[in-house]
C-alpha cells in the first residue's frame, strides 16, 4: 500500500493564487462556462441532506487521520476548488450517491483553494493520475491508498458505477466496515445501526489514531472473550496485514522473492503486497505454490499465513472459496 500523500516542496507545486490553470476546461465546464453536463435554463439540484458523519472536510492538520479512516470504510475522495463554485457540484453529486450507500461509504471532501498545503499534497497525486493537475477530480480511497476515478465533473450515473465499482473492490479486499451515520440535520434520523461492542469499538478507535498495536490487542480480547467472533477475527488479520506491510521496499521484497523463491519471509511480504494491491489470485497462487513445494514446519507456517489472507478477502469471495478447494488438494 502506497503512503498517504505528503506535502510536495515547492519546485513545481501551482501556487494557490493560480488554481485557476489546474481546472480544465474540457472536463470541467462547457464552452459557455457552464458546468458540464447542465442544461440552460434549468436549476441544479439541490445540495443533498445526508446523515452526519458521512461527509468529512480535509484539512491540512487532519489529512493523515482522515485518510486512515478508509482503512476498514472505503472512501471517496473529491478535489475541489472554492475559487471555482462549478466544482463544488461534484461534491454534491457524489454525496447523494454515498448516502445510498448505508454508511458503506464514507466521503472526504479537500477545497484546494482553503490551503496551500493541501495543493501542494495533492498536486503530484493528480498529475500521476490524470496527467495534469485537474480539478474537481474523483479519487477511490482503500485501506488509505487512492484509486484514480475520474477527472472534471461526471453525472450521477457515472459516479453511481464508479462507486459500485469501489465498493466491489472493497469486499474483495476485506474492507467492509461502515460509516457510524447520525441523523439527518432538519430531517428523519439517519440508518440505525447495532453499536459496536466496547473492544470492537476501542479496535476502531486506535486504527482511526493509526496505532496497529493498540487495534491488534483490542481484536486479539474480543476473540479471547469470544474466539467465534466473526468480525474480530477479520479486523484482527487486516490489522495485522496493514502492521506487517507498514515500511516494506516493494522493489526490495520483490527483488528477494525472485532470488529465492524458497526464501519463505520474502514470499509472504510479496503475498502481502499482492493483496493490499488488489491482486488476490497472484497472493494466493504464490502461496499455494509454496505448500505444493514445501514439507514439515515449512508448509504449515505457509498453510497459516494464506489462511490468514483467506480470511482478509472473506469466505464470501470466489476466489477465498476456490483458493481452499486448491489448498486441500494441495496438502492431501
Amino acid at each position: 500500500m502506497s503512503e498517504t500523500p505528503q506535502p510536495a516542496g515547492t519546485h513545481g507545486a501551482v501556487d494557490l493564487s493560480s488554481v485557476a490553470a489546474m481546472t480544465a476546461p474540457s472536463s470541467a465546464t462547457s464552452g459557455s462556462g457552464m458546468p458540464a453536463g447542465a442544461v440552460p435554463g434549468q436549476k441544479p439540484p439541490p445540495p443533498p441532506r445526508v446523515p452526519e458523519g458521512l461527509v468529512v472536510e480535509v484539512t491540512p492538520a487532519t489529512l493523515q487521520r482522515d485518510l486512515s479512516r478508509t482503512l476498514q470504510v472505503a472512501g471517496v475522495l473529491v478535489l475541489w476548488s472554492s475559487a471555482h463554485p462549478q466544482t463544488r457540484e461534484l461534491v454534491d453529486t457524489v454525496t447523494r450517491v454515498a448516502a445510498a450507500q448505508g454508511g458503506r461509504l464514507l466521503v472526504l471532501t479537500a477545497d484546494l483553494s482553503a490551503a496551500p498545503e493541501l495543493l501542494q499534497a495533492f498536486q503530484p497525486l493528480l498529475q500521476q493520475a490524470f496527467g495534469q493537475p485537474t480539478v474537481p477530480a474523483t479519487f477511490g480511497l482503500l485501506q488509505g491508498q487512492p484509486v484514480p476515478l475520474f477527472p472534471g465533473l461526471a453525472p450521477e450515473d457515472q459516479v453511481r458505477l464508479a462507486v459500485e465499482q469501489l465498493l466491489q473492490a472493497a469486499v474483495q479486499n476485506g474492507i467492509t466496515g461502515r460509516v457510524e451515520l447520525g441523523p439527518v440535520p432538519g430531517g428523519e434520523a439517519g440508518s440505525e445501526e447495532e453499536p459496536l461492542s466496547a473492544l470492537h469499538q476501542e479496535a476502531f478507535d486506535a486504527i482511526e489514531r493509526g496505532d496497529l498495536d493498540a487495534a491488534v490487542a483490542a481484536y486479539e480480547r474480543a476473540l479471547a472473550d469470544d474466539p467465534r467472533d466473526a468480525d474480530a477475527e477479520a479486523g484482527l488479520a487486516q490489522v495485522r496485514l496493514l502492521e506487517r506491510s507498514r515500511g516494506v521496499d516493494e522493489a526490495a521484497a520483490r527483488e528477494a522473492a525472485a532470488a529465492d523463491p524458497g526464501d519463505l519471509d520474502a514470499a509472504f511480504q510479496v503475498a502481502d503486497l499482492d493483496l493490499l494491491g488488489g491482486h488476490v489470485e497472484d497472493a494466493f497462487t504464490r502461496l499455494l505454490d509454496l505448500v505444493r513445494s514445501t514439507s514439515g514446519d515449512e508448509r504449515d507456517r505457509v498453510r497459516t499465513r494464506l489462511l490468514e489472507l483467506f480470511t482478509v478477502v472473506g469466505n464470501h469471495d470466489e476466489r477465498v472459496r476456490k483458493g481452499r478447494t486448491a489448498l486441500m488438494s494441495a496438502l492431501f
